[in-house]
């Protein structure tokens, strides 16, 4: 074993993971990559080719480099356990009137215990994936920090993140730019890896149509739900709609013709069957409620200080003021309007570029 170290490598085939692997092996560690085949797509019924994370070519593509630098690869099937957690709560949180982040939750409870019971099987001291973002340790608590790229951070997925998780966790490319990565890819001789699309779906609706995936799931929703109201925000029946878990707070196309201003969803009452409809400014809120709390670099929010909390991935973040309610909850009161908080949704406190805490907005 090298001195420096056995470290189980996530590798997707794609090049930020095998950048990562490749990286680790030059600085000396010993690797060993581990491709997770976590959805088999011919079983989603989609339209589009199978691409991505799962896709027999991305599984090759990452075999290929393990080879040809001489270190162990295997694939590891999780279908089952990531299918049962990942897709149910999917689909429940759809029905339920909420917007999940079904890639924040595979990180938090599949992908990192499946990654931490293999990296034990095989005697790694640590895993590592291509994530760009920070983990860091104050006081005898790991977090995760911002990572250099602000285009690329993905502190915001991280939020779930044990400690037990980050204790044992390498993310390499904290500190560089994708414009970076891709370089050390090409100079590495790798330019058709250097050239590989980014890949922004959700792995098991490659075809980012999730309505038609919730259909094709559970046909009877559209059976049962199609019909119902749309109203406006004083209860006036402007319409109906295809069912309530097809509609996204937000969402402004695919809601019928003939109204005067441009409308937009903003709020499903799956109670009822309605869908409520209003102007652009109606999506504005100033507070939220925010459950499932994972705290990391603090145990508690002090109260009155401000801290930047962000609704969604790729928001700028707004100041705002919160208050723990004791019972892995917290109360959000943000100092300007913030458009379209989604219930659902990963909400995201952070302390400069570092994450106090995270969880799951509730209203």
């Amino acid at each position: 074993m090298s001195k420096k170290g056995r470290v189980l490598v996530a590798m997707s085939g794609g090049i930020d993971s095998t950048v990562t692997a490749m990286m680790l092996h030059e600085e000396g560690y010993e690797i060993v990559g581990i491709t997770m085949k976590t959805w088999d797509y011919a079983s989603s019924g989609g339209s589009k080719k199978e691409t991505g994370c799962c896709s027999l070519d991305s599984i090759n593509d990452a075999r290929e480099i393990a080879v040809e630098k001489g270190f162990h690869h295997f694939i590891v099937d999780i279908r089952e356990e990531f299918g049962d957690y990942v897709i149910d709560n999917f689909v429940e949180e759809y029905v339920a009137g909420r917007t999940p982040n079904p890639c924040i939750l595979c990180n938090t409870h599949i992908k990192w215990s499946a990654l931490l019971k293999r990296a034990d099987a095989m005697d790694c001291e640590f895993i590592a994936t291509g994530h760009y973002a920070k983990i860091k340790q104050n006081e005898g608590r790991y977090f995760i920090s911002k990572g250099i790229d602000p285009r690329k951070d993905q502190s915001y997925v991280l939020w779930g993140l044990s400690q037990e998780c980050m204790a044992r966790t390498m993310f390499p490319l904290a500190d560089l730019t994708k414009d970076e990565i891709r370089q050390m890819a090409f100079d590495w001789g790798y330019e058709a890896l250097s050239k590989k699309p980014e890949s922004y779906e959700i792995c098991f609706v490659p075809d980012n149509d999730y309505r038609g995936f919730l259909k094709r799931r559970v046909p009877e929703l559209e059976e049962t739900l199609k019909g119902g109201q749309m109203v406006d925000q004083k209860g006036n029946v402007l319409g109906t709609h295809d069912g309530y878990p097809f509609y996204t707070i937000g969402q402004r196309k695919g809601l019928g013709g003939g109204f005067l201003t441009p409308k937009y969803v903003t709020e499903i009452i799956p109670e009822t069957n309605i869908v409520v409809l209003g102007e652009a400014d109606d999506l504005l809120k100033n507070q939220m409620k925010v459950g499932q709390l994972n705290y990391q670099k603090l145990e508690k929010v002090p109260e009155g200080k401000d801290f930047v909390t962000m609704v969604r991935y790729n928001d700028r973040g707004t100041l705002s003021q919160v208050v723990d309610g004791g019972d892995g909850s917290c109360e959000v009161q943000f100092k300007a309007n913030v458009r379209g908080i989604a219930p659902g949704q990963s909400a995201v406190i952070y302390d400069g570029p570092d994450v106090i805490a995270g969880g799951i907005i509730q209203k």
